[in-house]
């Protein structure tokens, strides 16, 4: 079976503006968004605010989920999108999570997951703020 189970997109945002990575009401609204956005179904968020600061959050999907963990100090936040099926897009999920925490600057890798072992597991596409290399067709498109 070389059918891919899902896609799995890491985003790597940087210089966000410290305000909007340490407030919690506002990440846990960006994830219930971005989940909207990826035309995913959102089953519960959860989140925790740190001391001094930063924020997690967890978005449950019917899908999979979305996270979303943030260092103001440094203007840094790492989010996790993974989907199953074929009608999300993980990766609209990614380009409005950077919007919406005003990155300068962000990359989204992303992975085909499941199928036949080893068949997919390779990076098919890492994209810079700028870059439309989300956007190329694929030959195989994981969702749709």
């Amino acid at each position: 079976m070389n059918q891919i189970t899902g896609v799995h997109c890491i985003i790597e945002l940087y210089g966000c503006p410290f305000g909007l990575l340490d407030d919690e009401d506002f990440i846990r609204e960006t994830v219930s968004t971005a989940a909207a956005e990826s035309g995913s179904t959102l089953l519960t968020l959860s989140s925790h605010q740190f001391s001094p600061q930063g924020v997690t959050a967890l978005g449950l999907l019917a899908e999979s989920h979305i996270s979303v963990h943030t260092w103001p100090e440094t203007g840094y936040a790492a989010a996790d999108v993974f989907t199953c099926g074929h009608h999300c897009d993980p990766q609209q999920a990614g380009r409005y999570l950077a919007d919406a925490l005003r990155a300068e600057h962000h990359t989204i890798s992303v992975l085909r997951r499941g199928g036949h072992p080893g068949s997919h597991r390779q990076v098919f596409a890492n994209t810079e703020a700028g870059d439309e290399a989300c956007t190329r067709p694929n030959p195989h498109p994981p969702y749709g």
